[in-house]
C-alpha cells in the first residue's frame, strides 16, 4: 500500500525541520506501507524551499515541488494532489495545528472502507475569540446556504482514497474553495474529532482581510443564494414602494393632499439606490468568477519538480 502525504507551504521555513521529525516518526511506525511526503513551495520569500531541498537530500520518501510563484493555498494544494499518484492521500499543513500523529486513524478508517477521513476541530487552541467566532459562523453560514453541505469547523486536514483523489483531479475550476471540493466528490466519508494546537513558528497567512475574500468565494462557488437575496430584497422593495405610491396617489385625489417632504424623499432616493448597488455588486462578483473562468489559464506554473530518491523513474 502507497500513502502519499501533501503539504503545501508558504514562508513555513521555521516550522518544516519540527514538522518533518513528527512525521517521519509517523512513517516509521506505518508497517507494510510505502510513505512519501510531497512538500509544495507555493512561492514562498524566505528559505523554505532550501529547507525542502535539504529534507529531500536527507530523507529518500521527500519530494519537491516548486511553484512559479505565490499562487495561493487552494492552488497550491491542488498542484500537490496533481503530482501524487499513490492508494491514499493525507493533506495536511506544515505549521502543526494538525497534528501529524493523527494520521495512523486516518489510516485506519480508510481500511475500514472510507473514502475521506478528515479532522474535524473540537478546540482551537491559540486563536482569538474573533478568530474563533467568524470562523463558527462561517462554516454555519455555508452549511444553510450550500446545496453541497461543508461540514462544520473542518479544513484541510484529510485523507483521500485513490478514487477520491481520482475524483479531485477532474476538478478544473479556477476559483477553488477545497473544503466544498472535497465534499462535493462526495463517497464515504467520515469525521475524526481532535483538538486543534497552536502554530509550531512563524504567524498566520491569512489576515481577516484574505479570510473575508476566501469566505466571498467558498459561498459564491457553492451557493446562488446572494442572488437569490438580491431578487427578494429588490422585489420587496419594489412591492413595498408601489403600495406607498398608490396610497400617495389616493390621498392627492380624495384628500386633495399635496406631496411634501423633500427629506423622507431623499431617504427613499438613496435607500433604494443603496440596494440596486449591492445587488449590482452581488452581479458582479459572479460575473468575475464567470470571467476568470473563461479566460481558461493554467491554475499553476511549475518551477520545479524532483521526486524522491525512492522513485529514481520519477525524477
Amino acid at each position: 500500500m502507497h500513502l502519499a502525504v501533501v503539504v503545501p507551504a508558504f514562508n513555513e521555513s521555521e516550522a518544516l525541520r519540527e514538522f518533518h521529525l513528527r512525521l517521519a516518526a509517523v512513517f516509521d511506525k506505518l508497517d507494510g506501507m510505502r510513505c512519501e511526503v510531497l512538500y509544495v513551495d507555493d512561492g514562498s520569500r524566505d528559505d523554505t524551499y532550501s529547507v525542502m531541498c535539504s529534507l529531500r537530500d536527507a530523507d529518500a520518501r521527500v519530494s519537491t515541488l516548486k511553484l512559479s510563484r505565490n499562487f495561493g493555498k487552494e492552488l497550491a494544494l491542488t498542484a500537490g494532489l496533481d503530482h501524487v499518484d499513490a492508494d491514499a492521500v493525507v493533506v495536511i499543513d506544515a505549521d502543526l495545528q494538525d497534528p501529524p500523529e493523527l494520521i495512523p486513524t486516518f489510516i485506519a478508517h480508510w481500511r475500514e472502507g472510507y473514502d475521506v477521513v478528515y479532522g474535524t476541530r473540537a478546540s482551537r487552541a491559540g486563536e482569538s475569540r474573533l478568530k474563533k467566532l467568524t470562523a463558527s459562523a462561517f462554516y454555519r453560514v455555508m452549511e444553510r446556504l450550500s446545496n453541497t453541505p461543508v461540514p462544520r469547523d473542518t479544513g484541510d486536514f484529510r485523507l483521500l482514497s485513490r478514487r477520491a483523489l481520482d475524483g479531485m483531479k477532474q476538478l478544473r475550476e479556477r476559483q477553488r474553495f477545497m473544503k466544498g471540493l472535497f465534499t462535493w466528490v462526495g463517497f464515504k466519508q467520515l469525521s475524526v474529532p481532535y483538538d486543534r494546537d497552536p502554530r509550531f513558528a512563524g504567524t498566520t497567512k491569512f489576515n481577516y482581510w484574505r479570510l473575508w475574500n476566501f469566505a466571498l468565494d467558498g459561498i459564491t462557488s457553492f451557493s446562488g443564494a446572494p442572488l437569490k437575496a438580491a431578487t427578494y430584497v429588490g422585489s420587496f422593495t419594489a412591492m413595498i414602494a408601489f403600495i406607498y405610491g398608490v396610497w400617495v396617489l389616493i390621498k392627492a385625489l380624495v384628500w386633495g393632499d399635496t406631496v411634501k417632504g423633500y427629506p423622507s424623499l431623499m431617504l427613499v432616493v438613496l435607500f433604494l439606490g443603496g440596494v440596486q448597488l449591492v445587488a449590482l455588486g452581488v452581479i458582479g462578483e459572479y460575473l468575475g468568477r464567470l470571467y476568470v473562468e473563461a479566460k481558461q489559464r493554467p491554475l499553476y506554473l511549475t518551477d520545479e519538480f524532483v521526486a524522491a530518491a525512492e522513485n529514481p523513474a520519477d525524477r
